[in-house]
């Protein structure tokens, strides 16, 4: 599989000669690489934060899920978050809320859900009893100094009435005032005002008492925000200017239109109102969080036990580490008004419950500290453990394992459209493989019900180089395999943006060694993630398709079987198929990386086979 480079060896398909038969070994090489520089220089980027211009000009918001998660009303498709049908929110461990047309709502998500279609406020306060006699939420802003002022619910048929304290107050939370009371780019400035001027003025119906607000940028009301603990009033409280015409000069041009100042950009709060000003960031203002994905956070998020960057960084330990002297002005206890974010996150955490993807069974695999050691790069090809590698398959017609795969749950494997034809009778999968030519105790052998490959398979150029394998259901049962502690899934990646260049993977299979035989166990070895190598190959680097190899050029890895998997693993450690063993040419030689099939490229296709549940993490 791995090999010194002398001498090269060429035993991988290319994308210019003829397709290999189903029976003939198919291995792919790739090699060290340096970083391949784009063809046309990009313009200048407006600031040292905000860019690059090639992200900017596609006007990415917060319902751009290839970069951010969907809220959790919302499901993540073709790129974009649409809302999901209300019934489909969770309905235990969730608090029933009044809506502001007297109707009890199952849950916040429910509320939410059935507000953004139709793009009004809708959320009043959490209770049972929503009788059109129970006072509802409300808030005004003052004409004259643009005081915010709110009144809650206590849920027993009372209200407090009360400003918001101006220590937490921010754009964010600015932006959903305005909107309620029918500004729909929300706010211009969110302001400070000293109280003891407002009391000065003779106004003594003021309330004594604010709550804090803290909003995320999405809410179309304050009642939808977090509502934290009440106090007395001691030095000013929040205020707003809403946005009613552009200013003079526009530093930044938002997606929908708003324009704000340039220093607001990348600080990590949703100053745009659809979260365009933090999607394209090369570094944050503010000390705020930047997710690999070029989007920035409020720092608040970082360890706050729910996932905000595609990868888990954010709840990481090593970034928690970095951020543990954060302070804020006055830290919420939420002793008295229920969050909505801990709605939010009983949600998610039900929702994430029925997923098992990504995350080996430690109780069978024997080298777990060496795999998650596994930081170095490796010269030669290294022995997988018997159990390590539980996503990992084989593909076997007519008795001949020449290609291999993996399992991605339910009754399905992923492996190369030019491993198979459709004839699934000849085909057999095996589970929990070591020795190619002998079974262990784990071993399990399936029979193959359907073939599905890719509509636009190319096979003399190997576009669209993916397949799927449906398995055999057992007996009278809804399941294709019996429970195997040795066997899990891994997941399939929505968005192509999850892993970055340079990212280390590792690559398995039974491919041929540097003597030209094939490998009699299951070998890994480390690569890393190539970007830009379409200079490499011209015209024959197809959209779907992507590079990995060793970037140091001291290994050529040639890959096992066609078909195998790529595997990056996110922060978190949940590990996803990022790749198929696809194609190549001149093995050992410094600037050809081999070709792999990108698989969440193809995520529409495979959810659409595979169905929501089978391959969607987060993204439900």
């Amino acid at each position: 599989m791995l090999f010194q480079k002398s001498p090269p060896v060429n035993d991988r398909p290319s994308a210019t000669d003829d397709p290999p038969s189903s029976t003939d070994p198919s291995t792919v090489a790739t090699t060290p690489t340096p970083t391949f520089a784009p063809t046309t220089p990009e313009p200048p980027d407006p600031d040292d934060f905000l860019g690059p211009q090639k992200c900017l000009r596609k006007k990415l918001t917060r319902t751009s899920c290839d970069l951010v998660f969907c809220l959790p009303w919302q499901r993540c498709t073709e790129g974009a978050c649409t809302y999901k049908p209300p019934y489909l929110c969770p309905s235990k461990g969730v608090k029933s809320v009044c809506g502001l047309d007297h109707r009890k709502y199952r849950s916040y998500c429910q509320v939410m859900s059935l507000s953004s279609r139709s793009n009004s406020p809708l959320m009043s306060h959490f209770g049972s009893d929503c009788k059109e006699n129970i006072p509802k939420f409300e808030s005004s802003l003052s004409s004259d100094t643009g005081v915010v002022r709110i009144s809650l619910p206590d849920g027993s048929g009372n209200r407090d009435d009360l400003l918001v304290c101006h220590e937490l107050w921010n754009i964010a939370a600015a932006n959903a005032a305005c909107r309620e009371h029918g500004h729909d780019l929300g706010a211009a400035s969110a302001d400070y005002v000293a109280y003891s001027s407002l009391t000065a003025s003779g106004d003594q119906k003021l309330p004594s008492r604010c709550v804090s607000v803290r909003c995320q940028g999405y809410e179309t009301s304050l009642a939808e925000c977090e509502i934290y603990d009440k106090v007395n009033i001691n030095t000013g409280v929040a205020a707003v200017t809403c946005y009613k015409q552009p200013p003079e000069v526009c530093g930044f041009s938002c997606a929908n239109g708003k324009c704000i100042s340039l220093s607001q950009t990348c600080d990590g709060v949703d100053d745009c109102g659809d979260r365009s000003d933090e999607m394209c960031c090369k570094k944050c203002r503010n000390a705020a969080f930047r997710c690999k994905t070029g989007v920035c956070l409020q720092k608040e998020a970082v360890g706050d036990k729910q996932i905000d960057c595609l990868d888990g960084e954010d709840e990481a330990a090593k970034s928690m580490n970095r951020f543990t002297g954060r302070t804020e002005t006055r830290t919420p206890k939420l002793t008295e008004y229920d969050s909505r974010k801990n709605e939010t996150t009983v949600y998610r955490e039900q929702m994430e419950s029925k997923l098992f993807c990504g995350i080996p069974n430690k109780d069978v695999a024997d080298d777990d500290e060496q795999r998650r050691g596994r930081v170095k790069r490796v010269v030669g090809g290294i022995p997988a453990k018997p159990t390590q590698i539980q996503w990992q398959v084989a593909l076997q017609e007519n008795r001949r394992i020449d290609c291999g795969g993996a399992y991605i749950g339910g009754c399905w494997v992923v492996t190369a459209a030019h491993c198979v034809r459709p004839n699934p009778s000849v085909f057999q999968v095996k589970f929990s493989l070591w020795k190619k030519h002998g079974p262990q105790s784990t071993t399990d052998i399936v029979p193959v019900k359907e073939i599905i490959i890719h509509p636009k398979y190319v096979a003399g150029t190997y576009e669209n180089d993916i397949a799927l394998v449906k398995l055999k259901e057992l007996p009278f049962q809804d399941k294709c395999l019996e429970d195997n502690p040795a066997v899990r899934p891994v997941c399939v990646p929505w968005s192509t943006q999850l892993f970055q260049a340079n990212h280390t993977c590792s690559i398995s299979g039974w491919g041929r060694t540097a003597e030209g035989k094939s490998a009699q166990v299951l070998l890994w070895a480390n690569v890393s993630l190539i970007a830009g190598c379409e200079s490499a190959y011209k015209h024959r680097f197809k959209p779907g398709m992507m590079c990995a190899g060793d970037l140091d050029g001291s290994v050529d890895s040639c890959q096992g079987d066609s078909g195998g998997p790529l595997v990056c693993e996110d922060e978190l450690g949940v590990s996803y198929l990022w790749g198929i063993v696809s194609w190549g040419e001149k093995c050992g030689e410094p600037g050809f990386p081999g070709v792999y099939t990108q698989v969440a490229y193809y995520f529409e296709w495979i959810r659409f086979h595979t169905g929501w549940s089978a391959i969607t993490r987060f993204n439900l």
